[in-house]
């Protein structure tokens, strides 16, 4: 429901006025994208050192992206929606079970569930599609849900934590919440992917077990969603917007992950490149995850005014994100490189890869930023919930573009293709 209008800012102050007024949201988001990248990093190198995995259960590479990125659409939905609850005092800043909360906690839950059966089965119709050995399904997709449900034990307490731990010390949720969660989301799906490979391993001794474990855990899934559906009328309406919203995220998802698959082993062959592909994206989607979660409380809230051409708070936040892009992706591209020298590989060059990240990182945040603004007001005006909507759409979008305009940029500025 939309709230109450409170006066609007329409006008631009001076640079130096400006930055002074939104100080607290640069160092906090800075702040954020810095963990963010830390997560990132790490994945990075669980990535390249994921060489068995990926020749012993081929096919695995075309989920990643998609399990990666379902991770931060949910519980940074999740997130957006708690943030925008404290705001407007629906949910208690004091850390209480109620009925929204408890809505919002199963809808997460099952929404991971059915989102991680859907993106195994559309990963393997895209390796039949375009004739990429895979794994069965049904392995897709035990390995795909153990990891959900493996995510999801870590995923919630984490992200109600981090959303009322900064909210209570006089943070802004909307600017830490959601980069901080997906650097935890990009930091432990794959290792909960790892982990499901393992059990999967120990299942295919024992096959019959297995397909009953399988037809198990599809009753369950499915009985899950009717129940949340059937809860009230919150829960429904997270299910109902949010679930055909991360339906085409999964694609988009599995599309990166098709675009990596087919280079795989090029990307291996250039290892800071490889290593820069999670930061890069991760950093993106959270950038662009603080815009959307700031641009849905402006909405609720009353500071921004859902018109096409943006105005006032909007320009802001859309400065505020281009001031953390100046910082942030040369730094990621220079991670990139130095941690591919600590590690004694060959990278190519910090000029290159501080111009690659850079290049492709303002391209790609000047072309979301329309995207983002567009589908929030749409949205809104359509009075359906930016939280359930924008985020999920706008990283998944981010996660599918950042790996072609990083390829791209490369092609570039390196003059050979990657």
């Amino acid at each position: 429901m939309k709230t109450k209008k409170k006066k609007i800012r329409s006008s631009l102050s001076s640079f130096p006025d400006f930055i002074s007024e939104h100080s607290s949201v640069i160092k906090e988001s800075f702040l954020a994208l810095l963990i963010c990248a830390l997560g990132d990093l790490f994945a990075g190198i669980i990535l390249g050192n994921m060489t068995f995995f990926l020749e012993t259960f081929p096919g695995l590479l075309v989920i990643i992206p998609g399990a990666i990125g379902m991770r931060g659409n949910i519980f940074g939905s999740f997130a957006s929606r708690l943030s925008t609850n404290l705001h407007i005092g629906m949910i208690s800043p004091k850390f209480e079970f109620s009925e929204q909360l408890n809505d919002n906690i199963i809808s997460s839950f099952v929404l991971t569930l059915l989102l991680s059966m859907f993106l195994a089965i559309i990963a393997k119709l895209f390796c039949i599609l375009f004739h990429y050995e895979s794994i069965s399904t049904i392995d897709l997709i035990l390995i795909s849900v153990i990891a959900g449900v493996i995510s999801n034990l870590i995923m919630l307490p984490i992200t109600m934590l981090i959303s009322f731990k900064s909210f209570n010390h006089g943070w802004d949720p909307d600017n830490v919440t959601t980069p901080i969660i997906a650097a935890v989301g990009d930091l432990f799906t794959l290792p909960a992917i790892i982990a499901s490979i393992y059990i999967l391993t120990y299942l295919n001794n024992y096959l019959l077990i297995k397909d009953i474990i399988f037809i198990i855990i599809v009753i369950l899934i499915i009985m899950a969603l009717i129940y949340t559906i059937k809860r009230g009328e919150e829960s429904k309406k997270i299910i109902y917007q949010s679930a055909p919203v991360l339906l085409v995220c999964s694609l988009l998802g599995v599309s990166a992950g098709g675009i990596l698959n087919s280079s795989v082993e090029t990307l291996l062959t250039n290892p800071s490149l490889l290593t820069l592909l999670p930061l890069f994206s991760g950093v993106s989607g959270s950038l662009i995850s603080i815009l959307s979660a700031r641009l849905s409380s402006g909405l609720h809230y009353g500071l921004i005014e859902p018109v096409n051409r943006p105005t006032g708070e909007s320009i802001h936040n859309f400065l505020i994100c281009y001031i953390l892009a100046v910082v942030m992706y040369p730094l990621i591209g220079f991670i990139a490189e130095d941690s591919t020298d600590i590690l004694g590989l060959t990278g190519v060059g910090f000029v290159n890869i501080i111009s690659i990240s850079t290049i492709s990182g303002f391209m790609l945040l000047t072309l979301m930023i329309f995207v983002v603004y567009f589908i929030s007001i749409t949205s809104y005006n359509r009075d359906l919930d930016p939280d359930n909507i924008v985020i999920p759409i706008s990283t998944s979008v981010t996660d599918a573009i950042s790996s072609l305009t990083l390829i791209a940029v490369s092609l570039l500025i390196l003059g050979a293709l990657i």
